[in-house]
């Protein structure tokens, strides 16, 4: 009798170990709370559903975030900003639409002289989870001819 009740916590044991190892290096999902302000055409790209490995970094290269216009006109000078505000880190950064401005450890610009029509803004960012249940950052947005606020919302779990 004792030994099957020691054989059963093992199994258990081993099992809750196994189940939380897996739950690491698992997929992650974002819920969002970024707001759209009335009057700003453009809309924030984001990833909904990445994967992470089981030293913390976002497999597939990182997540993209950027910038996606919905009118025909062009902007100017507009920088998107990408912030920690909780558990993430950032390494190397490629830009698409414009170029890096500003990389840090924990913030990641991209800018563009003119931002076009119908165009995309971001970059690609290889990110560090240091607890993958427990996540932020926060979205900013410069430019000049559109009605948009800075704050742009944030982004995580």
């Amino acid at each position: 009798m004792n030994r099957t009740r020691t054989a059963v916590a093992a199994l258990v044991t081993t099992g809750v170990l196994t189940t939380a190892q897996l739950g690491l290096a698992g997929a992650a999902s974002a819920a969002t709370a970024t707001p759209q302000s009335s009057g700003c055409p453009v809309d924030i790209v984001y990833p909904s559903r990445f994967y992470v490995d089981h030293n913390g970094w976002v497999t597939g290269g990182g997540l993209y975030f950027g910038v996606r216009s919905r009118t025909s006109r062009s902007y100017k000078n507009v920088t998107f900003t990408v912030t920690d505000v909780r558990n993430l880190r950032f390494g190397s950064a490629t830009a698409k639409g414009g170029r890096i401005s500003h990389r840090t450890s924990k913030t990641v610009s991209v800018s563009a002289r003119t931002f076009k029509g119908k165009a995309n803004l971001g970059f690609k960012v290889r990110t560090h989870l240091l607890n993958t249940r427990n996540y932020k950052l926060k979205f900013t947005l410069h430019g000049s001819g559109w009605r948009c606020a800075v704050g742009q919302g944030t982004w995580g779990s």
